[in-house]
């Protein structure tokens, strides 16, 4: 049964519910529904209009759920989508309601890792078209240097459950080599995707013991606790039961074999027709 008022969690599949483990660790209290578009994923690929009406109807249908607050869960969606979303359609569609990404908590502090000033992007194709975390790394950080770098095999391979095999390891050095070849001072690599965790390992193989690897799902979280106690008027509207809900676009046996590779667990999903 849905709870009242719970916290939305979206991305265009998978890999927010590495976000959500580390939402829930940090804030188990809370009542979360997460929801998966997997029907139209991968999102990485499509255009900057498909993202953005894709994402909107998505966080529509959360705050018909009675969503207080939305956390888009999805580098690509956050990229390509949020702004436009908080600015142009938050103040007709729900004023009181909000809705937050992974980029900016990232940005705020990615900063604070490196010694050198020269950070590592690794990214859908559609989040590095974006600048995004270019753009917002200059605001926050003016000397750190940006050098990013696409890796499309590396969502499909995890999604198809590949990733562990040897097969995979090519695509992940090639990744690595390409962003590296841009500047021997990197010293932070960035996981800009939230499938990427799942291939820690094999890209710990690849790099150097002092480049430090950072994933998102931590940061986005304390960034989340942060932000409910700075916003009590949204924290005292977020149900507090301890209950997660899971919905996806696509087959709900599909989305519940896929969960437990990224969440840890089994799940079992609801399907929702949008």
């Amino acid at each position: 049964m849905l709870p009242t008022q719970p916290i939305g969690v979206f991305d265009s599949g998978y890999g927010g519910l590495t976000v959500l483990k580390d939402l829930i660790h940090k804030l188990p209290a809370y009542d979360f529904v997460y929801l998966g578009d997997n029907a139209r994923a991968p999102y990485g690929t499509r255009s900057f209009e498909s993202v953005y009406r894709y994402t909107l109807e998505c966080v529509q249908w959360f705050f018909k759920m009675d969503c207080p607050l939305v956390v888009l869960a999805c580098n690509t969606a956050s990229a390509k989508a949020l702004r436009t979303i908080q600015q142009n359609d938050l103040p007709n569609i729900n004023p009181n309601n909000r809705v937050l990404g992974v980029i900016r908590p990232t940005t705020e502090i990615i900063g604070t890792f490196t010694k050198t000033n020269n950070v590592g992007i690794l990214a859908t194709n559609g989040t590095v078209q974006s600048n995004s975390y270019k753009i917002e790394i200059e605001k926050f950080f003016p000397s750190v240097n940006v050098f990013q770098q696409a890796c499309p095999m590396w969502v499909p391979l995890i999604e198809n459950n590949e990733h562990n095999n040897a097969g995979a390891d090519y695509f992940v050095k090639e990744g690595i080599d390409k962003l590296l070849s841009q500047s021997r001072n990197i010293d932070t690599i960035l996981l800009a995707c939230t499938h990427y965790p799942l291939l820690r390992q094999k890209i710990e193989k690849y790099v150097s013991a002092d480049i430090k690897i950072i994933s998102q799902g931590e940061i986005v979280a304390n960034s989340l606790a942060d932000y409910l106690k700075r916003h009590p008027e949204i924290n005292e509207r977020c149900s507090k039961h301890g209950k997660v809900v899971f919905y996806t676009t696509d087959s709900t046996e599909d989305f519940d074999n896929h969960a437990a590779i990224f969440y840890g667990k089994t799940v079992k999903s609801n399907h929702l027709a949008i």
